[in-house]
């Protein structure tokens, strides 16, 4: 015997590939976008050593993911991953002298 509550929680799905947010992605990608080419952000976020500029690269790669266009995407994710890793690298020399942090 079926509960009553069991059939209202099958109704609430959604069946698959019935939703498209594309259109809603779009716009949030395009906001972030906006709000990381305003001065007051870029100058926000560099106090906090992070790159606005690489941040929009990062978004280009997530979106062409989401696209499904993976080779822009590995090519964007990656150079941003390389370009944190070296900052990260070149910022931990200039603290330490030597690249090692000391407490490891």
């Amino acid at each position: 015997m079926r509960d009553d509550d069991d059939d209202d929680d099958d109704d609430d799905r959604i069946p698959v590939g019935a939703v498209d947010p594309t259109r809603e992605i779009s716009a949030i990608f395009d906001d972030l976008e906006t709000l990381l080419k305003n001065g007051d952000v870029v100058a926000a976020l560099t106090k906090r050593d992070v790159n606005a500029s690489l941040a929009l690269v990062a978004i280009d790669g997530l979106r062409a993911y989401l696209e499904n266009r993976k080779a822009d995407a590995v090519e964007d994710l990656s150079t941003v991953a390389e370009e944190i890793k070296m900052r990260m690298q070149l910022s931990s020399t200039s603290r330490h002298g030597n690249g090692h942090d000391p407490s490891n």
